[in-house]
């Protein structure tokens, strides 16, 4: 219901920030790409696109270059997420929870970080508020397993108000040294863990792709 409101009430500024992107990074407007939703069942986010597309002939293949001023812009206001209402509405994401992150990544968590599934992804969550790109990969995910062990109506009020606060101050917009935020390779960096569940992906009879978990031998 909130999602559906925001949604209608926001038309005007959907309208001028497609215009926007529309006019200084082409099209298409919106970005979409396969995320891990709850349970491991993937899903398409939508965002503005806030990056031009790869182009090696111009030397545009890494964040650094294909971000343009108007999509740090996006970033550092979250305009660029507005889109992923959408995602709520449909019931893929919820306004509050750990943020939905690439398919690649399942084989690489612990099995502890592999419950930050146990919930819907959210738009913003208790990363985001206490520190976002800032934080590494490894603090991100404890939060995140700290939320899906703590999570209350009253802590999702909490992180939105917070959330409101974050996107002011434009706090922890990109980690230090990298345009948005490094990969995640596992933890250690660079290896996948030995404890880590191996996932295989498949497709169920109504054409729904889940990554599935399971030990690691």
């Amino acid at each position: 219901m909130i999602a559906a409101a925001l949604l209608a009430l926001l038309a005007p500024v959907f309208a001028a920030v497609a215009l926007l992107v529309a006019g200084g990074l082409g099209r298409p407007v919106l970005f979409r790409q396969r995320r891990v939703g709850r349970h491991g069942e993937l899903f398409e986010v939508i965002k503005f696109r806030s990056m031009l597309p790869p182009d090696p002939r111009r030397g545009l293949t890494g964040d650094a270059n294909r971000l343009t001023p108007l999509g740090r812009w996006l970033r550092s206001t979250s305009l660029d997420e507005l889109p992923s209402l959408w995602n709520v509405l449909r019931g893929d994401m919820s306004l509050v929870g750990p943020r939905p992150l690439l398919p690649e990544y399942l084989s690489r968590y612990s099995p502890t970080q592999a419950r930050r599934h146990e919930v819907r992804p959210g738009i913003t969550g208790l990363a985001q508020v206490r520190g976002r790109n800032g934080l590494s990969w490894e603090e991100k995910f404890d939060l995140d397993v700290e939320y899906v062990d703590r999570r209350s109506l009253l802590m999702d009020l909490s992180i939105l108000g917070a959330t409101v606060r974050t996107v002011l101050r434009r706090d922890g917009i990109s980690a230090p040294g990298v345009a948005t935020a490094p990969e995640f390779l596992g933890t250690p960096a660079g290896t996948a863990p030995t404890d880590a569940p191996e996932v295989t992906l498949s497709t169920n009879p109504s054409g729904t792709v889940t990554a599935q978990q399971g030990r690691r031998q």
